[in-house]
């Protein structure tokens, strides 16, 4: 089990200092996925959400019905991001970057990325990728997420993070987050990624390396939120790459 993380602390690297990720990196490379537990403290889950009505705070309104997403919507802040989110893409970044190129180098891809994420973030700005892609995620009864990924541009960080902001059971029934993996010539794996309010996932974009009897290959991995059955659901996700 992942070390439970200390509360009401803007000390971001301090924090993510924390996590076990040598328990993260083994279920990374094992599933796809590893839960970050107690990332947040319910204080800073309600203050997070509580943004959700702040329209000043988001570049763009996604309703997803209109796009054939799901239902429900989301929100991308703007920049400059809100200190907390702010600050754990940048704290995140650093332990996550050396399995980025682990993973690429075994699928054979040559991209690697930069130790700070603000030379990640340099080089999407100059390939044209200048939006800001953390958002805030608002369900209520009836909506869920179709499977999909967030690729925005070109460059596109392999791993990112989702924060459950409301409580199971307390603040809504249903809405489980979803993980499928798609293996060649296999039917599709699905995976519920268990959260309480404050914990994070961290999970595969697109692909991810699995080590198969002929040597590694590729995975396509999707992600989504089942249909909510009751209350209201917000969650915010934490993307490392920008957008075009």
């Amino acid at each position: 089990m992942n070390a439970r993380l200390p509360e009401h602390t803007t000390d971001w690297a301090a924090r993510a200092g924390a996590i076990d990720w040598v328990a993260a990196t083994e279920g990374l490379n094992a599933e796809g996925a590893a839960i970050l537990p107690a990332l947040l403290s319910a204080g800073e889950c309600q203050a997070l959400a509580g943004l959700y009505a702040d329209g000043g705070r988001f570049r763009s309104r996604v309703v997803m019905a209109r796009h054939g997403f799901g239902q429900g919507e989301y929100q991308y802040f703007s920049y400059p991001l809100p200190p907390l989110v702010a600050g754990l893409r940048e704290a995140l970044y650093p332990h996550l970057y050396p399995l980025a190129n682990r993973w690429n180098q075994v699928m054979g891809i040559a991209v690697q990325y930069p130790a700070a994420h603000a030379d990640f973030i340099a080089r999407c700005h100059a390939a044209g990728q200048l939006r800001p892609t953390p958002l805030l995620l608002q369900y209520q009864a009836g909506d869920y997420n179709c499977l999909h990924q967030d690729l925005y541009g070109e460059h596109v960080f392999p791993l990112q993070v989702a924060i459950l902001l409301s409580e199971p059971g307390r603040d809504f029934t249903g809405g489980e987050f979803v993980l499928t993996e798609q293996r060649p010539r296999m039917q599709s794996r699905a995976e519920v990624v268990p959260l309480r309010q404050g914990d994070a996932v961290v999970f595969a974009v697109h692909h991810r390396p699995v080590n198969g009897t002929r040597g590694p290959y590729r995975v396509n991995m999707r992600h989504g939120v089942s249909r909510l059955r009751s209350g209201v659901r917000h969650t915010a996700g934490i993307i490392f790459h920008d957008a075009t």
